[in-house]
């Protein structure tokens, strides 16, 4: 469905980008990959399913880093056709004691760098086929970006604002072919996540699978995990020739968190 198209996923060497990456190489897409940690492995299983792949690594929480990134995207693809926001980091600290330092690269990271890769994004795919315009910006925000939580100001503050971008971005793009939509996912197992498995483990002298369903049963109903995989198929559907008229939605896979 994707073949000729370029995807460019942030954060995607691992998690919840790896995931999204992988289904859409699989519909045909080529990668740009962005991110720290390994990146043989995970360029690797995308290249396996018969697409090209490259990577930059650029970091998102600076600007000209980000306009490298684009550059690079469309020397290596011609342009960017769909680009996944997702890079993403966390800190939990109550308000009077959260560091200026993680909140600043928090707002840079989960939030600032959307916009300056939807900036940069934006004009060729708004001219694409013959001006009538293709693109697909698909924002990783989170149901934190629907909801609150307690010693999360930083990272709440940053999601909610790419639901707000999300939808400026698909109203802005109303009459053309580029829309923009957002994916708040509940808890994912993800690196990120499993470091607040342990840390509640450990912090209260408990076992991994108890902490594990301590923490689904404080917030998820579902009393499961959302998969990348999940995420994935969600994404390639906002991709698709289905997805044309879903514009500026912030559509939660959170097992049932937002409704309550």
């Amino acid at each position: 469905m994707l073949k000729g198209k370029t995807a460019l996923v942030t954060g995607s060497t691992s998690g919840i980008g790896l995931g999204i990456a992988k289904a859409l190489a699989a519909q045909g897409a080529n990668i740009v990959m962005n991110g720290f940690g390994d990146v043989a492995g995970p360029k690797a299983e995308i290249a396996a399913l018969c697409v090209k792949v490259a990577y930059h690594g650029a970091d998102m929480s600076k600007p000209a880093e980000i306009e490298d990134m684009m550059k690079y995207a469309a020397a290596q693809f011609g342009q960017v056709d769909i680009l996944v926001n997702n890079a993403g980091i966390q800190h939990v600290a109550r308000i009077e004691d959260f560091p200026v330092e993680k909140w600043d690269a928090i707002i840079a990271i989960n939030l600032s760098s959307a916009f300056h890769a939807t900036r940069l994004a934006l004009p060729a795919m708004q001219a694409a086929n013959a001006g009538q315009g293709w693109g697909r910006i698909i924002n990783v925000a989170s149901v934190h970006g629907l909801v609150g939580s307690a010693e999360k100001s930083a990272y709440v503050t940053a999601k909610h604002g790419i639901v707000g971008l999300t939808k400026v971005t698909a109203l802005e793009n109303a009459t053309g072919g580029v829309t923009c939509n957002a994916i708040c996912p509940g808890w994912v197992l993800t690196p990120l996540v499993q470091k607040q498995v342990d840390a509640k483990a450990a912090a209260a002298g408990i076992s991994n699978q108890v902490a594990t369903a301590q923490l689904l049963g404080e917030k998820e109903p579902s009393l499961q995990f959302t998969t990348p995989e999940e995420l994935g198929a969600l994404a390639v559907f906002f991709c698709s020739p289905a997805g044309n008229n879903v514009r500026g939605v912030a559509w939660n896979m959170d097992g049932g968190w937002a409704a309550q």
